[in-house]
């Protein structure tokens, strides 16, 4: 008897672990942080223009998902594109370097935990532009957009998308 109660546990477990993204995902988008993961997730660091409003609520929202952020201002984002090797085509208003990572844009926290926990052959996320409704761009209007997952190949895919 013993040994099948743990055998049903394990399986309990083992579904839930799975299901452990989604739950995450679910909970930030209610607003809800992720306190629970608040001592594992790894440092984020910010490089943003000092005068980008969107960049701080981004950063806000970031550090409610439970991630520790430190911001960078700058004037030369340039460089810093350049530096984390950041396609044109897929450029925002500010860049972030999470673990072995580069975010770019307004990426939701729930993409980045998720890249974070899958840990894919990958350089990072991006949301190119600045779509109206992505975390930091609230403003009562939401434009559909993906979340771009650059592989390490350098060929771009479909993360997420958000109609």
């Amino acid at each position: 008897m013993g040994d099948r109660l743990t055998g049903a546990l394990d399986c309990v477990v083992k579904r839930t672990m799975k299901k452990l993204p989604f739950v995450l995902a679910v909970l930030l988008s209610l607003g809800m942080p992720a306190f629970a993961l608040a001592d594992d997730l790894p440092k984020m660091t910010v490089w943003k223009t000092p005068w980008c409003g969107c960049c701080g609520h981004w950063v806000q929202h970031m550090r409610a998902a439970g991630f520790e952020v430190e911001v960078q201002d700058t004037e030369d984002l340039a460089m810093v594109k350049r530096m984390a090797s950041v396609p044109e085509e897929l450029q925002s208003c500010h860049t972030a370097r999470v673990g072995s990572y580069t975010i770019e844009g307004h990426v939701p926290a729930a993409d980045v935990i998720r890249l974070l926990t899958e840990r894919p052959d990958a350089t990072g996320l991006f949301v190119p532009g600045m779509p109206s409704g992505s975390p930091g761009m609230e403003n009562g209007q939401h434009d559909p957009y993906d979340v771009l997952m650059l592989r390490n190949d350098g060929e771009a895919e479909v993360f997420s998308s958000y109609r």
